[in-house]
């Protein structure tokens, strides 16, 4: 019956350092603000017609499906950096990685950049806005791993 019985914790817990939390919110907003100017871009019809069109073959339907879950994935690395889990932010990085890569990979021609692609004539042109694309992600990803409160934080937790 070891559910009902309350654990005492050796010496006292660390605060959650403003960086930490600020990264966490910052990791929040942008998702929600990069679905709000999805929405908006596409509106009520053509939402319809990206759903249409990712679930007309298989792997266009895996590739949906992988965003949406990366968009999850995203969402709980948020809330357990709060709480000081470690590997909400290696998870967190090893997502933003991942989606970077397919990004620069269906922008150069492999994948299916119909869907998910960002446009330029060079590859040059292409990495600079994938660069700029994902300038907020790299600056949470900072916010998580360099300074040294919040590393302390998630070392001691």
């Amino acid at each position: 019956m070891g559910f009902f019985t309350k654990t005492r914790r050796s010496g006292a817990r660390l605060n959650v350092p403003a960086l930490v939390q600020v990264a966490a919110i910052a990791i929040i907003l942008i998702r929600c603000v990069d679905l709000l100017m999805l929405f908006n871009l596409l509106g009520w019809k053509g939402l319809q017609e990206l759903i249409f069109r990712s679930a007309q073959t298989w792997s266009l339907t895996l590739v949906f499906m992988a965003s949406l879950l990366l968009l999850f994935v995203d969402f709980l690395c948020a809330f357990s950096v709060v709480k000081g889990r470690s590997w909400a932010r290696w998870l967190y990085l090893l997502a933003q990685v991942s989606a970077g890569a397919y990004l620069w990979a269906a922008s150069i021609g492999y994948g299916y950049p119909e869907l998910f692609s960002i446009a330029g004539e060079s590859r040059s042109e292409i990495f600079h806005a994938l660069v700029m694309q994902k300038l907020p992600d790299i600056m949470v990803l900072m916010l998580l791993f360099l300074p040294s409160p919040s590393r302390r934080f998630f070392r001691l937790q």
